[in-house]
């Protein structure tokens, strides 16, 4: 019995193996259960011995992304002190690796639901990367007093799109030209979503309230 689970979980990482390597390296719009099979070294037939559907091989392998995507983080953050600097390099982080492996950055935000064959398990696990990667540092600072637990969603909320954002340009359209301006601009949107919060500048309501009296002024004076 002990044998045949061997041979079990063998047999699924191989197929496991064979799917994150297409993925990585053509997407999933590549991905077919015979080329899953032929990359494996086995017939299609057999990959159904183990995997309801090709969606059981795709979540698990989003499941291993988001830990090597995890680990990449802990390996490049672990000497960083418990503060909003050691916050904003753990975000980084996150960032780098998709610009190492744009082609799961593809898979976790390119790609459409139904993709994924509106399995819910899989988008859940993609939508919550980020904030999942950053939890600890993200309580850290609150509970050192750096970030007020009332603006902790709402900055989180900013993180996410400055993040996704930036990385969908700079991936797909090369804006910026360079990863240094790159990593420029996201230390910038990182300072001011953090300065709003600590107090360094206005509150995102009073900012945006001034914003709108501000063009209602100069649209009055024209």
């Amino acid at each position: 019995m002990k044998d045949k689970k061997i041979h079990e979980q063998r047999m699924k990482g191989y197929f496991l193996q064979a799917t994150k390597e297409i993925l990585k390296a053509e997407g999933l719009k590549s991905l077919s259960v015979r080329n899953i099979a032929e990359k494996a070294g086995y017939s299609y037939t057999t990959m159904y011995s183990y995997f309801q559907d090709i969606n059981d091989l795709i979540f698990l392998c989003v499941h291993d992304f988001y830990e090597e995507c995890k680990l990449y983080v802990k390996d490049r953050t672990k000497k960083r002190g418990k503060n909003t600097t050691h916050l904003k390099s753990t975000i980084r982080a996150y960032a780098d690796f998709f610009i190492q492996y744009p082609g799961i950055f593809d898979l976790f935000f390119i790609e459409k639901m139904e993709d994924f064959g509106n399995k819910k398990s899989i988008v859940d696990v993609i939508n919550s990367s980020l904030d999942q990667i950053c939890e600890e540092a993200w309580n850290d600072c609150i509970a050192l007093n750096l970030i007020s637990a009332d603006h902790i969603e709402i900055m989180k909320s900013q993180v996410r799109s400055t993040v996704f954002g930036l990385l969908l340009l700079y991936l797909n359209r090369r804006i910026p030209s360079s990863y240094t301006a790159f990593v420029n601009q996201l230390n910038i949107q990182l300072d001011r979503i953090f300065d709003i919060s600590t107090g360094t500048a206005l509150s995102t309501e009073n900012a945006t309230v001034n914003n709108a009296l501000i063009s209602i002024k100069v649209g009055n004076n024209r």
